[in-house]
């Protein structure tokens, strides 16, 4: 009798996963390329598709934050306070210089040419990768912040900028002199992620207290009565609320739905605009610490990994999963209107 195989529930593995807290995982935006940063010290490039590792660069502390410069090369911050660059194609890598503290997020601006980096010394750097070799050489400008920098984000010449405390600097990349727009999170909870819309209109932010909020830049009344906030990643035991972070956001580059990751182990997707959620995941081996959709749509990278929210314990290993998307999960469903009488 012939067997019927069903592809696993949570994606496929990736092999030669890190072996560490994994802290970030970024698809390209020319193909399948995946790269993965981690607390073991490692950032790794994969072809997602073919279930290859194609390259790793080993540096001295732990690695906060990654993402691609072009298909082949990244970025990435360091806990040694170190911003750098790793070409796999020539295995090379450049120093592009140094915060006062850990850099907790890297970000590249495909429109300003830029990195941006975000660290808890309480300032954002802006680097222009072109720039000759050598200290510093490459820094365009340093920006202080109200407090240490928890997550940064851009979409086309604006960045967002989340910090301890709950602020939230919204820049334009052009004039960095000061910020557009200073906030405070509608989120009473500290903030653990910030992602702009694809369509650049405003941004979600998530917090530790199991919420995300969904803003926008418009500062006019009615560009701010659309904002609102919802409840995700809790659960209801015994009567009480189980509360749990989100870890991760990250949004479809078609549709514009968005998933969300967080540290009790699933992941959600929803459509913004309706104020639905389209989809909840089979449970993740233990809490979701990154997601990214590929260019299209048709993959959802996956980290599976402790971030130790309930302390130093055993825990499930380490693992990337990557998922086909199907359209159902995340194609807005269109309104129904009442049919008048």
């Amino acid at each position: 009798m012939a067997t019927t195989i069903h592809p696993p529930i949570q994606g496929k593995e990736l092999t030669d996963p890190p072996s560490d807290g994994i802290t970030n995982l970024r698809f390209s935006n020319h193909s399948d390329h995946l790269l993965v940063s981690s607390w073991d010290k490692s950032v790794r490039l994969y072809d997602a598709g073919e279930n290859v590792l194609r390259g790793v660069f080993n540096h001295g502390s732990a690695i906060l934050d990654c993402c691609f410069h072009d298909d082949s090369s990244g970025f990435t911050a360091g806990l040694d306070h170190t911003v750098r660059r790793d070409d796999f194609s020539s295995g090379k890598e450049d120093i592009l210089g140094r915060h006062d503290a850990p850099v907790r997020c890297v970000e590249y601006s495909y429109s300003a040419g830029q990195l941006i980096t975000g660290s808890w010394d309480r300032t954002i750097k802006c680097w222009d990768p072109r720039g000759g070799s050598g200290k510093d050489q490459m820094l365009i400008g340093t920006y202080s912040q109200p407090e240490r920098v928890y997550s940064l984000s851009v979409s086309g010449n604006r960045l967002v900028v989340a910090t301890a405390g709950r602020h939230i600097n919204v820049y334009d990349l052009r004039n960095m002199s000061k910020p557009e727009q200073q906030r405070e999170s509608s989120l009473k909870y500290q903030t653990r992620c910030v992602r702009c819309y694809p369509n650049g209109t405003g941004y979600a932010v998530g917090s530790i207290e199991g919420r995300v909020a969904m803003e926008f830049f418009d500062l006019s009344e009615a560009g701010q009565s659309k904002k609102y906030a919802f409840k995700c990643h809790r659960k209801s035991e015994d009567g009480k609320d189980i509360v749990y972070p989100v870890n991760a956001i990250a949004f479809h580059p078609i549709y514009g739905t968005f998933a969300t990751g967080g540290c009790d182990g699933f992941v959600n997707v929803w459509d913004g605009n309706n104020k639905k959620r389209l989809y909840q995941y089979s449970k993740y081996p233990t809490s979701i610490a990154a997601l990214s959709f590929n260019k299209d749509g048709r993959l959802l990278a996956v980290a599976s990994s402790y971030t130790f929210e309930g302390g130093d314990k055993p825990h499930e290993p380490d693992t990337i999963f990557v998922r086909n998307i199907h359209e159902a999960e995340v194609k807005p469903k269109p309104k129904v209107h009442p049919t008048p009488q």
